[in-house]
């Protein structure tokens, strides 16, 4: 491919040609050859392919087919009950999204069945580790029938009250007998944001997700490259566009494990050749996995999913320990308005820093977290720079990053979040997102509809 009167690095009207999936030449008005495919880029900035460094594929494409029960799209309880009063679709099962409090309070049976008492119904909590479920969804999934597997709430009587905590993985296997869905309208819609990267952090990754990964793959449901985080047992890859990535260890502030117990998965994970990567949501998992670490010692690029609350004592311990951060600056938008209502005062400084990252020298990474967050990166980075809320409210504005480090942390290499940003040099995957407009005009507006073509190793995966 040759891609002609681009902005690349700052530089207008240079070409760009690619070959064998690499970038082979750049200059002004390079000669075309046969058989090549021309790209018009009109001036448009040429940028890296833009990598998430934490979704969740499967769940996000099982989430297309949801019904969504959280703000912003859902924000009250007559709003929620007649979400869920509507939800179409053939599947007996209502399968729900993205809830929080602050729309209806905390769900259980009675709740739900209140409203939708003839069809089984399942929501998840925006959190992730709880799902919320009626009585006719109890009745077929056996819980008030002998059935118990570890995470069931029960009532002072033994009857579950619908609420399951870390149960996805049981659910999958006793619900979704027809396998994983299929990644085909994800693919697709990543590749519009200029997505060529994807890292998926599914905690519960082993061999029979690789090998639906690998199967997708081949029929060419996804267009992206895939580094795949997951268990200690996830076997190596040997793939052109698939990676084994970190461990994943999940911290829950109510079941914290022993912390020598902690120390020796990271120091086990180290010496089979892993990096690790710790989901911490709260002060209480940060500052656990901060000593986990100091203990059993940092492979370089062993990380910190989220690091949602980092006050200034933890940011003084990364330093020093030389973890990677992986954030979502898209939650300041999407949760920002229910933080300030229910966050600890003392906490909010401190949410989903990124300025305050960078100046310690802690490498960050962006992420979008989807289906828990918008997938879309262009949000993530408009929040990363404005730190407003969907309704406008200012959340740490001393956080904010120009638009250049908030393009920054989605454009950083994918075995290295927070790393150099990855350049268009000769040799470099050929991995690509053009925008339609030069850089100076189009980070002011932070936006995935500016994205004209992805590129990924030197073929269109999209074209506005």
């Amino acid at each position: 491919m040759l891609i002609r009167r681009a902005e690349i690095e700052g530089t207008a009207g240079l070409d760009l040609r690619t070959l064998a999936g690499r970038i082979a030449e750049v200059g002004p008005e390079l000669e075309l050859t046969a058989g090549e495919t021309v790209l018009d880029a009109a001036g448009g900035a040429l940028l890296p392919g833009l990598h998430d460094h934490h979704i969740h594929l499967f769940a996000l494409a099982a989430a297309q087919s949801s019904v969504r029960c959280g703000p912003p799209m859902v924000r009250d309880r007559s709003e929620l009950e007649r979400a869920l009063r509507t939800a179409g679709g053939s599947d007996p099962w209502i399968r729900g999204i993205g809830y929080h409090e602050s729309v209806s309070g905390p769900l259980d049976r009675a709740a739900l069945d209140a409203w939708v008492p003839d069809r089984p119904v399942r929501i998840q909590h925006r959190g992730g580790a709880l799902w919320m479920v009626n009585s006719r969804a109890l009745d077929l999934l056996g819980l008030d029938a002998g059935v118990d597997p570890e995470g069931v709430e029960r009532d002072a009587r033994g009857r579950a009250t619908g609420r399951l905590f870390r149960l996805d993985s049981w659910l999958r296997e006793r619900l979704d007998a027809r396998g994983p869905p299929n990644l085909s309208a994800v693919g697709r819609q990543l590749a519009t944001y200029g997505v060529t990267g994807l890292t998926d952090a599914t905690p519960g990754n082993a061999a029979p997700e690789l090998e639906a990964f690998l199967a997708a793959l081949e029929r060419g449901e996804l267009p992206q490259r895939l580094v795949l985080m997951g268990r200690a047992d996830l076997p190596e890859i040997d793939h052109t566009r698939v990676t084994r990535g970190a461990l994943k260890l999940l911290l829950d502030d109510h079941s914290l494990p022993e912390l020598d117990s902690f120390q020796r998965q990271i120091e086990q994970a180290h010496a089979d050749g892993r990096r690790v990567a710790v989901h911490c949501v709260t002060r209480a998992q940060l500052f656990f996995a901060l000593a986990g670490f100091a203990a059993a010692g940092v492979r370089q690029g062993d990380r910190i999913e989220h690091a949602s609350v980092t006050p200034p004592e933890a940011l003084e311990q990364f330093s020093q320990l030389a973890l990677t951060v992986v954030t979502q600056p898209g939650f300041v938008y999407e949760r920002g308005d229910a933080y300030l209502k229910e966050v600890d005062g003392i906490d909010l400084p401190w949410l989903y820093r990124c300025r305050g990252f960078l100046e310690a020298s802690v490498p960050l990474g962006g992420s979008t977290d989807a289906p828990f967050g918008e997938a879309d990166p262009w949000l993530a980075m408009r929040a990363a720079v404005e730190r407003r809320s969907y309704a406008g409210a200012a959340l740490g504005v001393e956080e904010a990053l120009t638009p250049e480090r908030a393009l920054a942390l989605f454009t950083s290499p994918a075995d290295a979040p927070g790393a150099r940003a990855r350049s268009l040099a000769v040799g470099a995957l050929a991995d690509l997102c053009l925008l339609d407009r030069p850089w100076a005009a189009a980070r002011e507006e932070l936006r995935s509809e500016l994205v004209a073509a992805a590129i990924l190793a030197g073929e269109l995966i999209f074209r506005a």
